[in-house]
């Protein structure tokens, strides 16, 4: 039942996905393009891009989004809730645990070797949705200008997209 597939694969992603929204996206690019072909490459990246541009934490969009293709609106509920809950878990054990012992050398070190692991999930994201994302030199470019717009003119990143995606419609 894709109800139950919804819930439980999301479920897995929000629960195994330390470090975020960013994180998650190669372990949920694993289960919903690869695994269970529930969208295309191309697909994901666009919804990453919708998602993006939405208010809320990228994760939950994208888990809804996905349902609503997959199942309508119960699917989305399904999936959403699958991602929310089972981060949420997991985000009170570990509170619990580091209220708990903060300056224990286990706890420390434990959330110390989190961050190296989390960075590399991101970077894995990256390379994996750069093919997809940025087939061509012109795309590079528009890549590039929006690097820069954002991380040395600290531009906000909503008009960014909106441009990005004027241009790319006039000019490609």
């Amino acid at each position: 039942m894709i109800y139950l597939q919804l819930l439980y694969t999301f479920a897995k992603i929000g629960l195994f996905s330390f470090g975020g929204g960013y994180a998650m996206l190669p372990l949920m690019a694993r289960e919903v393009v690869e695994s269970h072909q529930w969208i295309s490459s191309q697909g994901l990246v666009d919804m990453i891009a919708i998602a993006q541009m939405s208010p809320g934490p990228i994760s939950i969009n994208l888990a809804t989004f996905i349902g609503y293709t997959q199942a309508g609106v119960l699917g989305s509920v399904m999936a959403t809730s699958g991602v929310v809950f089972s981060t949420a878990l997991l985000v009170l054990v570990a509170a619990k645990a580091l209220l708990a012992n903060p300056d224990h050398i286990i706890t420390r070190g434990f959330f110390k070797g989190i961050r190296p692991a989390v960075v590399s999930f991101v970077a894995a994201a990256i390379l994996s949705l750069y093919p997809v994302s940025v087939p061509d030199m012109k795309a590079f470019f528009l890549m590039l200008a929006a690097f820069l717009a954002y991380g040395k003119f600290k531009l906000p990143p909503i008009p960014i997209v909106v441009a990005s995606g004027l241009i790319a419609a006039f000019f490609f």
